[in-house]
């Protein structure tokens, strides 16, 4: 494995924050000694990718809110993250407005009442598009991670698709259950 190799963990990211708490990814990068960041590309009503509509269970034309944040390190592109709401999660939130969300869309989530309660992800590889190339500085022909994480709540409900595009070399490890434990 590389110097720079970045091995990140996913449940960090699902927990809601504390208040006055930074996001989870500026403070991973800052256990590291880094600095991370993100800036929002795009927030609002969008109609999703199939594969987003199919995890969501939206309609064909049944549209989505969308964030798209382009996720920093060191002020460097490391991963394209668009997260996407059903309507009657979203609609009417700050999550559908381009602003930052006070706590983050997890925290935002939890007051709305849309807890996590299961996550599914699943990671492909493949070519770069023309957008995450631009996005990400990458050279044509470069290869990429996409995961596409849904999150349900305790019924069952989908409450958030998140596809994230970054580039070949990053590493994720997953930990289950307690670190304690």
């Amino acid at each position: 494995m590389a110097d720079d190799a970045w091995i990140g963990e996913a449940a960090p990211y699902l927990a809601p924050r504390e208040a006055g708490q930074s996001d989870a990814w500026t403070d991973e990068a800052a256990r590291r000694g880094r600095r991370g960041g993100q800036r929002l590309l795009h927030a609002g009503e969008v109609e999703a990718p199939e594969a987003v509509r199919a995890a969501l269970g939206l309609s064909v034309g049944e549209r989505a809110v969308v964030r798209r944040r382009l996720i920093l390190l060191d002020d460097r592109p490391v991963e394209l993250a668009d997260s996407y709401y059903p309507l009657s999660v979203a609609s009417g939130t700050s999550l559908a407005e381009p602003r930052k969300v006070p706590g983050g869309a997890v925290t935002l989530l939890e007051e709305l009442g849309y807890v996590g309660a299961e996550v599914v992800e699943d990671v492909s590889a493949g070519l770069a598009a023309g957008e995450e190339r631009e996005h990400l500085g990458l050279a044509e022909g470069s290869a990429v991670l996409r995961l596409l994480r849904l999150t349900r709540t305790a019924d069952g409900t989908p409450m958030e698709a998140a596809l994230m595009v970054m580039p070949d070399g990053r590493h994720l490890t997953y930990r289950l259950g307690r670190r304690d434990a």
